[in-house]
């Protein structure tokens, strides 16, 4: 109570934080196993029902539950941010503070980053999958930069001919 402080905490847990980015880079692929599984097995519907009815589940559903870790990090932002526009800039914690938001920005930022990796890893197999699966284009390290019509120019007759090109 003589010198209270959160930014010397939050400074050390902070880096724990980028493991985050694993659980939202899955969490689209984690709703939707909860969503097919419980259209198709009424067993795990019923499972499912009866925790949610617990007290301890607050009266919301799993799903709700699964969300909370996507929002945790940008949670924190705020409320750093916040304090520390009402903390005097002369505070014992101002320093701290301050270091703990540049961190668990990184965090955020590795989460969003994760998200994006995962939203291109799902636009490329979908145009694996026009493609007919016959180029193997699904590799990590492989990156959508570019899609869209152009016009292909023949060098003899000037014809131009329409084509659809991935960049």
């Amino acid at each position: 109570t003589t010198t209270p402080r959160i930014g010397d905490i939050l400074q050390k847990l902070a880096p724990f934080l980028k493991m985050y980015g694993e659980y939202v880079k899955n969490f689209d692929n984690a709703m939707e196993l909860v969503k097919t599984w419980t259209e198709r097995s009424p067993l795990f519907k019923f499972i499912i029902q009866d925790i949610q009815k617990e007290k301890v589940c607050g009266n919301l559903t799993l799903q709700h539950h699964m969300l909370e870790p996507v929002q945790r990090i940008p949670r924190y932002e705020m409320l750093l941010k916040d304090y520390l526009r009402k903390l005097p800039q002369d505070s014992l914690d101002w320093k701290d503070a301050e270091k703990s938001l540049e961190i668990i920005s990184t965090a955020a930022s590795h989460s969003n980053s994760a998200i994006r990796k995962m939203e291109n890893l799902k636009k490329l197999l979908e145009i694996y999958e026009m493609l007919g699966e016959e180029e193997d284009i699904v590799n990590p390290s492989n990156e959508l930069i570019k899609e869209g019509q152009i016009l292909k120019l023949a060098a003899r007759n000037t014809s131009a001919q329409e084509r659809y090109l991935f960049l």
